[in-house]
Formats: C-alpha cells, sequence, structure tokens
C-alpha cells in the first residue's frame, strides 16, 4: 500500500507537522487504520518553492505516495508530483490557501519581505497550465467554513483546472482548537486503499 506523505502548511510562521498533523489526531488516525504515514517537516523559512522540495525529496519514501498538502502546503505538495510524479499514485490539496487576495498577499509581503513565494495563479508558486496537466487522482477538502486564508473560489479554480479532481466534505482546517479528524481520516484512508 502506498504510504501518505503529510506535507504541513504555514507560511513562514510557527507551524510544524507536530502542530499540523500529529495534535489534532490526523497521524494517529491513520496509524489506527494500519496505514505507513510520514509528516515530515518544511524547510523553515525557505526562500523558494523549489528550496522547499529540495528539503523534502531526499525525506519521501522510494514506493509509492499518496501525497498530502494542508493550506500553503498545497503548493510544496504540487511541486513534489511534478518532481517525483512517477512514485506520486494520489494527491490531496487539503484547505488550499487561497493566491492572489491583495489584502492579504500586501500582509504577507510585509512579513516575507519580497514576493517569492507569493507568485502563482490558482496556487503560490505554480501556473494553472501546470496544474491542468497533472494526470493523477487527486482530491480537494475545502475550509469550512472559508476565511480569507481558505477562500471558496480557491477550491472552486481547483475542481475546475483539474481534470480528474473530486471534491471531499469541508471542515475546519488544522490546528483549529475545533478540527475533528474523524472524517478526513476516513475519507483519505478510503482514497489511499483506492489508489493501490
Amino acid at each position: 500500500m502506498a504510504t501518505v506523505v503529510l506535507i504541513h502548511g504555514g507560511l513562514h510562521e510557527d507551524m510544524d507537522a507536530e502542530r499540523f498533523w500529529v495534535r489534532p489526531g490526523i497521524v494517529a488516525g491513520l496509524r489506527d487504520r494500519g496505514l505507513d504515514v510520514l509528516a515530515p517537516d518544511r524547510l523553515p523559512a525557505a526562500p523558494t518553492w523549489a528550496a522547499e522540495v529540495d528539503h523534502l525529496l531526499p525525506l519521501l519514501p522510494s514506493g509509492p505516495i499518496v501525497l498530502v498538502g494542508g493550506s500553503n502546503g498545497c503548493s510544496v505538495a504540487v511541486r513534489l508530483v511534478l518532481a517525483q510524479a512517477h512514485r506520486v499514485v494520489g494527491l490531496v490539496l487539503a484547505w488550499p490557501a487561497t493566491a492572489g487576495d491583495p489584502v492579504l498577499d500586501a500582509a504577507l509581503h510585509e512579513h516575507l519581505g519580497s514576493d517569492e513565494l507569493l507568485t502563482g495563479e490558482t496556487l503560490r508558486g505554480l501556473s494553472d497550465a501546470e496544474l491542468a496537466g497533472l494526470r493523477l487522482p487527486v482530491a480537494v477538502v475545502p475550509s469550512e467554513p472559508p476565511n480569507r486564508v481558505h477562500q471558496r473560489h480557491t477550491v472552486d479554480a481547483l475542481l475546475r483546472r483539474l481534470p480528474s479532481a473530486d471534491e471531499w466534505p469541508g471542515s475546519l482546517e488544522p490546528p483549529h482548537p475545533n478540527f475533528k479528524p474523524d472524517g478526513f481520516v476516513r475519507e483519505l484512508a478510503r482514497f489511499t486503499a483506492d489508489q493501490t
């Protein structure tokens, strides 16, 4: 069976896999269902999306992978698919972060000190042509309710641009204190089984 690789959210903030995937119960829930799970930490304060990919590629297992990106980790996950397409058998874009919001991007520009990580179309760091070229099963999980960082129109755009995307039930995104892992874990376990 494929290994589930979880790529956490955050963009130059105090975020890691422990806070995003472990404490909310996602890693334990998947392991309780018999799945192999890897939740590596992204490169802190990465200057580019390519640097994030270079950091994570050596950490990935050699066998088949179901790749899960959360929030801004969706950009990293897609870049990893593009770098290792033959090993990734399924992709989940969970609570995708919205790109191109002028108010949000202005605040992020001030925090980051550059626009290097803010460029892109539907997802930061990616063109819509790159998204449309993905040829693998994809699931998209909306934030429910939507918020400024995770807007509904981003989910709708992904569903239009990804030729094989399905929408899963939405939820609050981790590490929100009211996030409940059960529905997400159930959908991810089923999706992973379907890819083997």
